[in-house]
C-alpha cells in the first residue's frame, strides 16, 4: 500500500464520523419527504418541517449554503476515498490476481 493510499484511508477513518450523522440526517429526511408525498398522501405543508432540515434552513440563511457545501464534499470524499480502499482490497485478493493475470496473460 503506497504512502498516499495509507494518508486517505486514515483521513477516511477520521473523516467517516463527523459526516455519518449529517449525511444520515438528509437521507432519512429526503426519503420520508418523498414517501410522504407519494405513498401516504400527504400534502407539501405537512411535510414541509422534513425539507427545512433536510436543506439545513434551521441553520440560518448564512450557514444553509455552507452546510449543503459541506455535505456534498463529505459525502464526495467518502465515496471516493472509500472507492480507492475498495480496490485496493480486491488487488491484495489472491482471487482478484488470479483472475486479472489470467486476463492480462490471453490478451
Amino acid at each position: 500500500m503506497s504512502k498516499w493510499q495509507k494518508k486517505a484511508r486514515e483521513f477516511h477513518t477520521l473523516i467517516a464520523p463527523i459526516v455519518l450523522l449529517p449525511l444520515f440526517i438528509t437521507m432519512l429526511t429526503g426519503v420520508v419527504y418523498r414517501l410522504g408525498k407519494s405513498w401516504f398522501g400527504l400534502s407539501r405543508d405537512q411535510v414541509h418541517f422534513l425539507m427545512v432540515i433536510h436543506e439545513g434552513e434551521y441553520l440560518g440563511e448564512f450557514l444553509e449554503p455552507i452546510y449543503v457545501l459541506l455535505n456534498g464534499l463529505g459525502l464526495l470524499w467518502m465515496l471516493l476515498t472509500g472507492l480507492l480502499i475498495l480496490i485496493n482490497s480486491w488487488q491484495r485478493n489472491p482471487l482478484f490476481k488470479k483472475l486479472f493475470h489470467k486476463q492480462a496473460n490471453s490478451e
